[in-house]
């Protein structure tokens, strides 16, 4: 490999590690937010590796990213996948356009695949009793487990959130808690009384570690926190006793939650502001998922409903 190319391949790399460090420092974005920006970003790196005889803020063009979006396509990415990439790039564009490096981004013309709109999974209301019925018994596991489970569903919270609750974050008094989500914005979501009362029975008899030593709520068997992946690890597991195997995830429940607010009647700025999305559009796509409100109010208020 000639120098000048080993160069330009050694500058791209740098830009990626300062705009990785932009969005860790300047936009406080969650470790695994930033992780998966890098994996998708060198994924366009190594695209460019072959052309790095010039240097790659000449080479990022709207030609180029095209390309790098029909390559996932030929490597049989799903349009999700696609969709994230392309998110991506267009991030790094704007860093690029920031900092000087560029004076336009080229990513912005590009439209997204169609799944960029691919409406969010749920489950019934039935079908989330059966999984909430899943864990059975007194153990410390169970309780915990239970409480878990309920405290996703009450309150929509995200994996990494429900691993990194604190105690100290819930006001059983007022039937509150605190959560801090991404990019370290803090929001207030309503408890629940199931939910309040399967915790309360968790730390009372399922958790034994003091509260002073390790703060986080959901401990593992040798009392140390739990993880994002042990959260999901839970789901997973009373998924598959009540037959949802494979189609339920902490992030079914969260949308779940959304769906089933809404189908009740709850307003789409109190559901934005419970699930922590800054933009109410990210939040509208759950007004699509449930058609069955949509036509008790057309029959309802239709003429010839």
């Amino acid at each position: 490999m000639a120098q000048s190319t080993r160069n330009t391949l050694r500058q791209a790399q740098n830009l990626l590690r300062q705009f990785l460090d932009y969005l860790q420092i300047e936009r406080a974005l969650a470790a695994n937010t930033v992780q998966a920006y890098r994996r998708d970003l060198e994924h366009l790196l190594a695209l460019y590796q072959p052309d790095a005889s010039r240097p790659l803020i000449e080479w990022l063009s709207p030609v180029t990213i095209a390309k790098f979006l029909r390559v996932l396509t030929e490597q049989g990415f799903c349009e999700a996948t696609i969709s994230r990439h392309l998110a991506a790039v267009r991030m790094f564009c704007r860093y690029l356009v920031i900092v000087g490096h560029l004076s336009s981004s080229p990513a912005e013309s590009m439209s997204q695949p169609k799944g960029w709109h691919r409406l969010p999974k749920t489950i019934s209301v039935q079908r989330i009793r059966d999984l909430l019925a899943g864990p059975e018994g007194d153990t410390p596991l169970v309780l915990r487990d239970r409480a878990l489970l309920e405290l996703a569903y009450a309150t929509g919270m995200r994996a990494e959130e429900l691993a990194n609750i604190k105690i100290a974050d819930i006001n059983f008094s007022v039937g509150y808690l605190r959560c801090i989500g991404k990019g370290s914005r803090e929001r207030i979501i309503p408890l629940g009384t199931r939910a309040a009362d399967c915790l309360q029975a968790y730390l009372a008899r399922g958790r034994p570690a003091p509260e002073n030593s390790v703060p986080q709520l959901f401990l593992s068997r040798q009392n140390l926190p739990i993880s994002r992946i042990d959260v999901f690890r839970i789901v997973k597991k009373y998924a598959r006793k009540v037959g949802l195997a494979g189609t339920l995830s902490p992030h079914t429940l969260r949308h779940s939650f959304a769906t089933h607010l809404l189908a009740g009647g709850a307003d789409l700025r109190s559901v934005q502001e419970m699930l922590g999305h800054v933009d109410v559009t990210t939040t509208q796509i759950y007004t699509h998922v449930d058609i069955s409100r949509l036509k008790e109010v057309h029959k309802k208020y239709h003429p010839y409903g």
